[in-house]
């Protein structure tokens, strides 16, 4: 069966792959370290035409996130006191969720988004979920409240971590989101060619860091506590993030609402007429 072109999943390139080898014969140690680097160390991608419009016509303000000492840059789009947070995912940027803050401010709203540490106009090298997730409660805490929070990949699972953490919101809606933080560990690792032993090194380095169990931030652990109604959407030929996770995630969910679509992957799908129309829906 010949894959839609949307589906590019990213090549490793083979100096990569070359080094990770190479560092786990001569120590397991050096391998670990390594992958850690890759694994925190987002790509920043040219901002689209697409995005251009919500680029130019937001207020946008760099600010810095007390508990992890790292500044963000904060996008405000739109006028209305009736906010939505919108949350990118890994290597995204504060105006990819373009579509959707621009039919939301049709419907009245306006859109508070940000571009995480490390990423788009935002300063510094590496990031991780943790920071995502206490830049979204410190952006309530200061520029809140927020009718609903809408998050795509690492977005939607850093919009239940936050929830689940203080978050206030009406609703959620989360889109491409992963689910088992083991399993996207676990499927880094064996795309950079090493050996599942050091996804085990990975996580014990991670919880001795930020002092909590990484199974602690799995999005279905999260749904659990998550009382609001909460829509899932996930396209069944997305590459980054098996539709599984959008499955698991809702059988967790006490108030859920799931829609799973085709042929759109994990990007394509934020763009989506379809899409676009059910969020409208859903939060009305």
């Amino acid at each position: 069966m010949k894959k839609p072109k949307h589906q590019q999943t990213i090549k490793i390139p083979k100096s990569i792959l070359y080094t990770a080898k190479v560092l786990e014969s001569l120590s397991p140690k050096l391998a670990t370290k390594f992958a850690i680097k890759l694994f925190t160390t987002p790509i920043r991608h040219k901002i689209p035409k697409r995005e251009m419009e919500m680029e130019a016509d937001s207020k946008q303000q760099l600010i810095t996130i007390t508990s992890i000492k790292k500044q963000v840059m904060m996008y405000k789009y739109g006028t209305s006191d009736k906010k939505v947070l919108l949350v990118h995912g890994w290597s995204g940027r504060g105006t990819q969720l373009v579509k959707i803050a621009d039919e939301l401010i049709n419907l009245g709203y306006s859109t508070i988004s940000f571009d995480a540490p490390a990423h788009g106009k935002a300063p510094g090298k590496t990031s991780n979920m943790t920071e995502f997730i206490a830049t979204a409660l410190q952006i309530e805490k200061e520029y809140g409240p927020f009718e609903f929070a809408i998050g795509h990949s690492l977005g939607g699972m850093t919009v239940m971590n936050a929830i689940k953490r203080g978050l206030n919101v009406k609703k959620a809606i989360i889109i491409g989101s992963g689910d088992i933080v083991k399993d996207i560990m676990d499927d880094f690792v064996l795309k950079i060619g090493l050996k599942p032993e050091i996804s085990e090194q990975m996580r014990l380095r991670f919880e001795n860091k930020i002092g909590e169990t990484m199974d602690s931030f799995s999005t279905y652990i999260a749904a659990k506590e998550v009382a609001v109604p909460v829509l899932v959407i996930h396209d069944e030929n997305d590459d980054d993030v098996p539709v599984s996770a959008a499955h698991h995630i809702y059988e967790h969910l006490r108030n859920g609402e799931l829609m799973i679509t085709k042929e759109l992957g994990h990007r394509k799908i934020l763009g989506d007429t379809k899409v676009i129309r059910k969020i409208a829906s859903f939060i009305h």
